[in-house]
Parts: C-alpha cells; sequence; structure tokens
C-alpha cells in the first residue's frame, strides 16, 4: 500500500475548489485514525513497530513518525517507551498540544488576546509597529514550516508586548509552547499559514491605525479561525 502525496483534499471530502494537496503524512494519518475509528485496532491494541509500518503503507520513518505524533496529540494513541504505541481512545475528542488541551486553550486565548489586542492598539509605540510588521514581512516569505511556526508564537508575544503589561506578556509566555504545537498541527493538517498571514496582517493595520475594537474584532477573527480549523479535523473521519 503505497500512502503518497498525491491525494488531494477533494478527494478526502473537502471542498474540491481549490484542492489541497494532502502530504504522505496526512495519507498516513488518514490511514492509522481510519483503523483505529472502525475498530480494526481497539483500545489497548498495540500498533504495529515502525518499521512494519513503514514496510506496509510504504512510507519513510520520519513520515510515519509525524502520523504517529498527530495520533496521539488527537488523543487516540500514547507511546511508551520502549514498549510501542498503544490505542487508547476510540474517536477524536479534544486534541492536546503540550500540558493544555486544546478547548482550555481557546477559551484562554479568547479571555486574553482578544482585550490584549485591543490595548496593544492604544498603547502600541512606534518600535512596536516597526517589530510587528518586520515579523510579519518575514513570516510572509518563509517556507519552512518549523520556522514559520516559531513566528508565530513571536508574533503573538510582541502584540502582548505592545499592550505594555508585563502580566500578559507572562500569560503568552506560559502557553508559548502549546501555541507553538498548535500551530503546527493546523499548518500539517489544516494547511492555515497563507491564511493565517492574512489574519495577522489585519491585526497589524488595526494596531497602525490604532483602532482598538479594529483590533479585538481581527484578533477575534483569528481565533474563530483557529477554532474551525481546528474542529474540522476533529470532526474528520479516517479514511484509506
Amino acid at each position: 500500500m503505497n500512502l503518497s502525496d498525491s491525494q488531494t483534499a477533494a478527494a478526502q471530502g473537502a471542498a474540491p475548489a481549490p484542492p489541497r494537496r494532502v502530504s504522505a503524512m496526512e495519507a498516513v494519518l488518514a490511514h492509522l485514525r481510519g483503523a483505529i475509528e472502525r475498530g480494526e485496532y481497539e483500545i489497548g491494541d498495540k500498533l504495529p513497530s515502525e518499521a512494519e509500518l513503514c514496510r506496509t503503507l510504504e512510507v519513510s520513518r520520519p513520515v510515519l513518525r509525524e502520523a504517529l505524533r498527530a495520533l496521539q496529540t488527537m488523543g487516540l494513541t500514547v507511546s511508551r517507551t520502549g514498549k510501542g504505541t498503544f490505542v487508547v481512545a476510540a474517536t477524536v475528542e479534544d486534541p492536546t498540544f503540550g500540558d493544555y488541551a486544546a478547548s482550555d486553550l481557546l477559551e484562554v486565548r479568547r479571555h486574553v488576546e482578544i482585550p490584549v489586542a485591543g490595548y496593544a492598539a492604544a498603547r502600541r509605540t512606534p518600535e512596536d509597529l516597526d517589530h510587528l510588521a518586520h515579523l510579519l514581512d518575514r513570516m510572509e516569505r518563509e517556507t519552512d514550516t518549523t520556522a514559520w511556526v516559531a513566528m508565530d508564537t513571536l508574533f503573538h508575544l510582541a502584540v502582548a508586548e505592545a499592550a505594555q503589561n508585563p502580566v500578559f506578556r507572562r500569560v503568552i509566555e506560559e502557553i508559548r509552547d502549546a501555541l507553538a504545537r498548535q500551530s503546527a498541527f493546523l499548518n500539517q493538517l489544516g494547511g492555515r499559514r497563507e491564511q493565517s498571514n492574512r489574519e495577522h496582517r489585519a491585526i497589524v493595520e488595526a494596531l497602525t491605525d490604532g483602532s482598538e475594537q479594529d483590533a479585538r474584532d481581527a484578533m477575534a477573527h483569528h481565533i474563530d479561525r483557529v477554532e474551525t480549523t481546528l474542529t474540522a479535523i476533529v470532526r474528520a473521519t479516517g479514511t484509506d
């Protein structure tokens, strides 16, 4: 069975225009998720070894390991050092990013980042705006996902810094690792990078204009889109 990257999102039931190319990792993830959801692997079962899965699915070990990490993030499996990967749930409920569940992370982001954007619009300095504009330009040119994810967290820290309250920055620092993990997850499975860049641009424009309401609205829209993409991933079912 060759799970190459020749599939598209349209082939998996998403909107056909424009089709989004599905990576080899996504194809492997969909296959394994589908097998778990159909009961081919039941709760408590151990998945085949990495070597066996690589042979069966005809993919490289790095691709397989990315898919296995995504399964664990979704809460379907757990990896036990020296023992293998075991199924712990039959359906995806609430992905976990580092120390925090996705639902908890989104709730905090709505209560913190949206008002913070408003404060930032009122209090930002010219240096804050220059920093955000430079960071956004770099993000829009970046092609490496890992580098882009790192800058994504820096962007949200920079907005918090522009609010001129060190407590806000400390809160974002606390969830920084979870934000990075969520960003990487959504980019791998939701192809959100370009959309996120546009949303970030709208936030910076609102801060530049000094419009508190526009800044809150832009940040709320950004978080709404994150939640929408995450919900779509959770509700999707695995396919071969």
